[in-house]
């Protein structure tokens, strides 16, 4: 169910990178590795869609890494392993532009489940990247490629909502990581302010075509993006 998921490890363990390229095809993805961040402009073919980053790398560290990927390419998935479990350490690697942050020893069916999200979210962009929704972050627009063209404009609070979740697993986030994003522009902001932002957001989203219920709120959690948006 992973065929089209490709994968590249950089991981400079070499057993453990072995091991996770192993696991990883077994999975049915199409998964390389490389040993060091340095490697990845050699890289042949086309860019990949998931990158799994050990975050103690010689040379360039993961995290240096994974934003110069996030930087370069909004759509490719990012997780990030490491075998420090401090929540600034994850706080780092989240505002670096990672998607998800295993600690080692990883788990490969914790990594499967991953993959099945990735993968999920994959063939979701690809089926409705033209009749879908483009983001537009510079412009700070939100544009619907669904009948006629609708665009709309959005505040910097709203492209960081829209642009954290899009970029997420599973497309969803947790209260307080939406509250402390980093391209906020509030100093603080509360669940209250978080929730009264989420409903002007929708009402965007209803102006220009998308579902009734594109963006849902988890109960004691946070919210989940429920429409494929793309980010320019």
């Amino acid at each position: 169910m992973n065929a089209s998921l490709k994968v590249v490890v950089v991981e400079d363990h070499d057993a453990l990178r072995e091991i996770t390229i192993q696991a990883l095809n077994d999975m049915g993805c199409q998964a390389v590795g490389i040993p060091c961040a340095e490697d990845v402009d050699e890289l042949p073919g086309p860019v990949a869609d998931l990158f799994i980053i050990d975050l103690n790398l010689p040379g360039e560290d993961g995290i240096s890494l994974a934003r110069r990927i996030r930087n370069s390419h909004a759509h490719i998935g990012l997780i990030i392993v490491s075998s420090r479990h401090q929540l600034a350490e994850k706080m780092t690697a989240y505002d670096s532009g990672a998607d998800f942050y295993l600690t080692k020893p990883t788990s490969m069916q914790e990594l499967g489940a991953l993959i099945k999200v990735f993968g999920r979210r994959l063939k979701a962009e690809n089926f409705d990247r033209k009749a879908g929704f483009t983001l537009d972050a510079t412009a700070m627009t939100l544009h619907s490629g669904r009948g006629e063209n609708q665009t709309v404009s959005l505040s910097a609070n709203e492209v960081a909502i829209l642009s954290a979740l899009s970029r997420a697993v599973g497309c969803q986030l947790e209260f307080w990581q939406l509250m402390n994003h980093p391209h906020r522009t509030e100093v603080e902001v509360g669940k209250n302010t978080l929730e009264v932002q989420m409903v002007r957001l929708r009402k965007k989203l209803n102006m220009i075509g998308a579902p009734a219920g594109s963006i849902k709120g988890l109960r004691g959690y946070g919210y989940q993006l429920c429409i494929p948006i793309t980010v320019i």
